[in-house]
């Protein structure tokens, strides 16, 4: 097979000799490097690598502008690295929006030492952006295909994991009528900006969104959704009352669960569970959901991410009476988290972006909303 080509770009040299270094040491991949956004230009009709790694901040051209340039003229998975300053978080969410596949925070500290602590995730990364090159972030917007287009694909018996059934979960008159519960990873952010400005201001249900993302970068997601949206964005960081009209956005490096004090159910952020390899974890959202509210006042989303954290959840949940969507492959930058959905025979629908919001919008206007006795 040959070699993976990867481009840096860096405007520091020593950060930009490092990465290079660390690149080339692992097996199968062809390192070149730029200083600023107009050289990653022309090395990218030079070179044509497979995969860039694009600093934020640059002189002459920044990584924003050059990832702009490089998404109308030649799209390719583009990773940004980014400091893990409030200002870094707001560029990097701001590349992802305009189609970057992920990131990489630089930490603090020695160069060489602090790169030695990213570098598995950096080549992890690289190695996953390779296998999603086709399905850019700029392909993902224009390819989704039309809604009557996608159904849902039964997965084989045998392949469905079997657990013990949960006690069957009891309302309370004082409860929500009902909870969207979202999981998300890689290429989440694009969805969740194209997803979440789009449903009504009006929706009756609280919306619960566990993005796998750092703490340095929940809160300024959700300022950023709150924005765009017409629902009221907000991260969880303590005990929260659960609304209707509201989106709650999991805090990073933590979990978000749904808990029951004093007779009401409240969100709360706990410590990130070691059992549990991706935070904020999906599946201890949404399981933490099921014991405290009836399946079918539960409609659960499958976004794009790496991996199949919170499907085994969501799937047992539909087989109870849930309503859930996986994001298609054609608008997913990686398809993992929505296919396990699928494989396990747990999605009531297999939607494209574009048609997600509309679909929540149907269901919760004509979703029973009777209260469980």
């Amino acid at each position: 097979m040959s070699a993976v080509r990867v481009l840096v770009v860096d405007d520091s040299a020593l950060m930009r000799r490092h990465l290079v270094q660390l690149l080339e040491n692992e097996k199968g991949l062809e390192v070149q490097s730029a200083r600023n956004g107009e050289e990653a230009l022309t090395l990218i009709e030079q070179f044509d690598p497979h995969v860039v790694t694009l600093d934020v901040n640059m002189p002459q051209m920044d990584g924003i502008t050059c990832l702009a340039r490089i998404m109308v003229g030649s799209p390719r998975p583009v990773i940004m690295v980014s400091s893990i300053t409030e200002s870094g978080a707001e560029a990097t969410l701001q590349a992802l929006s305009l189609g970057a596949l992920d990131y990489v925070q630089k930490p603090g500290g020695t160069i060489s030492l602090s790169l030695e602590q990213v570098a598995d995730e950096l080549i992890r990364k690289i190695r996953m952006a390779v296998k999603s090159g086709r399905r850019t972030a700029r392909g993902a917007l224009s390819s989704a295909r039309p809604l009557a287009a996608s159904r849902p694909t039964a997965a084989a018996a045998s392949d469905v994991p079997t657990r013990l059934p949960r006690p069957i979960a009891r309302a309370a008159p004082e409860d929500p009528p009902g909870l969207v519960l979202i999981g998300v990873s890689t290429g989440g952010p694009l969805s969740l900006e194209q997803i979440l400005p789009a449903l009504p201001a009006q929706l009756p249900w609280p919306v619960i969104v566990a993005q796998h993302m750092p703490r340095s970068f929940t809160g300024v997601f959700a300022r950023r959704l709150d924005k765009l949206c017409p629902l009221r964005v907000s991260e969880v960081a303590t005990q929260t009352d659960m609304l209707p009209g509201n989106i709650y956005i999991a805090r990073g490096d933590s979990d978000v669960l749904v808990v029951r004090r004093a007779g009401r159910l409240f969100l709360t952020a706990v410590p990130a569970s070691e059992t549990h390899a991706w935070h904020p974890s999906v599946t201890r959202m949404v399981e933490s959901a099921a014991e405290h509210v009836p399946a079918e006042r539960l409609l659960c989303v499958q976004l794009t991410g790496m991996g199949d954290d919170g499907a085994e959840a969501m799937a047992t949940l539909k087989r109870q009476g849930a309503r859930t969507i996986a994001q298609d492959e054609d608008s997913c930058a990686v398809f993992g988290m929505p296919h396990e959905l699928i494989r396990r025979g747990g999605a009531t629908a297999v939607l494209p972006t574009h048609a997600i919001a509309g679909q929540i919008a149907r269901w919760l206007n004509t979703a029973s909303l009777r209260r469980a006795g």
